[in-house]
């Protein structure tokens, strides 16, 4: 006869569907939310409700905000002519570790994918496009992973911004082929957008 719990069961199956999550590690995270006292358990429910009530994108660069605005786009200081396209929010993260970057941020949510039935319709660019709009900006960053879908997504936004009289460039291959930009070190982050390059 199996031991079965149904409430852990579900528990434990909401947290596998997490990436990176396998069924053991699931299984783990369940009994320590278990293990809890009751006022920390409500806390950690109620931090999840309130992150997906409250976070939204921003309007102007599509990262998440729970704020009207985003604090990168809602900062006077920051260089206006300069846009940083990345795939994820967590990219501008990184980026902003370094301190290297002063210009504002566009965040696509993914990258084109034909396998995951991913396409540009998928992605914010066409709000990237309208930003463009304006002759403030002078210069795109394409800061996508150095993947095949990183580059094909780059590779689509530079010909659809090109015409626009807008510099494209690319982040420095100092970054690892193959890898996501949330893993990179500061340093070859910094290195990486010093060393830009026309697309």
């Amino acid at each position: 006869m199996s031991y079965q719990v149904n409430a852990l069961e579900i528990l434990a199956e909401n947290f596998r569907r997490l990436p990176g999550i396998g069924a053991k590690s699931a299984q783990r995270l369940a009994f320590h939310v278990l293990n809890m006292p009751n006022e920390q358990a409500q806390a950690f429910a109620e931090a999840i409700i309130n992150a997906k009530n409250q976070i939204h994108r921003c309007p102007e660069c599509c990262n998440l905000t729970d704020s009207e605005k985003c604090t990168v786009c809602g900062d006077a200081k920051r260089d206006r002519s300069v846009i940083c396209v990345v795939s994820a929010p967590s990219d501008v993260i990184a980026i902003e570790k370094t301190a290297g970057f002063n210009g504002l941020y566009h965040v696509l949510h993914g990258v084109i994918s034909p396998l995951d039935n991913i396409g540009p319709a998928e992605l914010c660019i066409k709000e990237l496009v309208q930003r463009l709009g304006n002759d403030e900006v002078k210069e795109v960053i394409l800061a996508t992973s150095p993947t095949v879908e990183g580059d094909t997504t780059a590779l689509y936004i530079a010909k659809l911004i090109k015409p626009l009289g807008v510099a494209v460039t690319r982040l420095a291959y100092g970054i690892p082929v193959g890898s996501d930009l949330e893993y990179a070190d500061e340093l070859t982050l910094s290195k990486a957008i010093e060393n830009r390059r026309e697309v």
